[in-house]
């Protein structure tokens, strides 16, 4: 056996990919994705979650950019066009989840994909059958999800790169918010960093992708800062932490990744491939509760 091709192969899969975004979004992600050594072992369904937590996206890069979600699925179906892949998401206090499809354009863009053969659609997770995880968390008894996260699937979580006044940043882990079947998410909010844990334990991400071009503080600004990257990894806690280090702050500040680091969902101190966090590193406030 060649010990030093496997240990440059599991040195990709848990690197963390730092990618300069070019003129072409697709063209970026696959460096990105090829960086850490592929998309992996892809099942049906995929599971795509965007972060569309409003319809009012103050800041232009709030909200996931549907041409990132093209792009995405764009390489999906290049690797298998069998492959049947879900835009999923849920209502919350900001947003109907149907409205936010329609308004972001997802809705017109499944059907064009419908009509061109590829199973890609929307999932309204607020308005499918729930079914019990069993799970013992911190935060979590046995809860009931949208039953397509208890079957196998592939999940790739598609954050923007934001502080956030209650959860410090939030990236690809706080995007996961998205699948809790219920419009009043602010029951959360005094537990957040235990929810955010939890739903890591149990959905353990595929792939995570943060859109870090623009950079918000704050979940919907105003103040924003050029960027002009993308960050890529299977781990999200090794993901989360190096978009925190772009920031230029500190993920030991972050409670759920410190959480989360002994549930082998990657580390506060990760291999970064691409390029260095210094050639795209803006310096962000501390965020504070208003």
């Amino acid at each position: 056996m060649d010990y030093d091709r496997v240990d440059l192969r599991i040195s990709k899969l848990n690197s963390v990919a730092l990618v300069k975004h070019t003129q072409v979004i697709r063209s970026t992600l696959e460096e990105g994705i090829n960086l850490i050594g592929g998309f992996g072992n892809l099942i049906s369904p995929v599971l795509v979650k965007p972060n569309l937590c409003t319809i009012k996206d103050g800041t232009g890069a709030t909200v996931t950019d549907i041409e990132v979600v093209k792009a995405i699925i764009g390489l999906l179906l290049q690797e298998n066009e069998k492959l049947s892949i879900r835009i999923i998401e849920t209502d919350s206090q900001s947003k109907y989840v149907q409205e936010a499809f329609d308004f972001f354009g997802y809705t017109e863009y499944c059907k064009e994909m419908r009509q061109k053969g590829a199973d890609v659609a929307t999932l309204d997770q607020s308005n499918t059958p729930l079914a019990k995880i069993q799970f013992d968390g911190k935060y979590f008894k046995n809860p009931e999800l949208p039953e397509i996260l208890s079957r196998p699937h592939y999940f790739i979580s598609v954050a923007t790169a934001k502080t956030h006044y209650l959860s410090y940043i939030t990236g690809v882990l706080k995007n996961l918010f998205g699948v809790l079947p219920r419009k009043d998410m602010a029951v959360y909010h005094s537990k957040i960093h235990e929810v955010i844990a939890d739903l890591a334990r149990m959905l353990k991400p595929n792939l995570n992708i943060v859109d870090a071009r623009v950079g918000v503080e704050d979940w919907n600004g105003p103040t924003t800062h050029q960027i002009g990257a993308f960050i890529l990894g299977r781990d999200p806690v090794s993901v989360d932490s190096v978009m925190t280090k772009v920031f230029q702050l500190n993920p030991n500040d972050v409670p759920h990744l410190k959480k989360l680091e002994p549930y082998n969902l990657g580390s506060i101190d990760t291999e970064v491939i691409g390029i260095p966090i210094e050639d795209v590193s803006v310096k962000f406030s501390i965020p504070k509760v208003p």
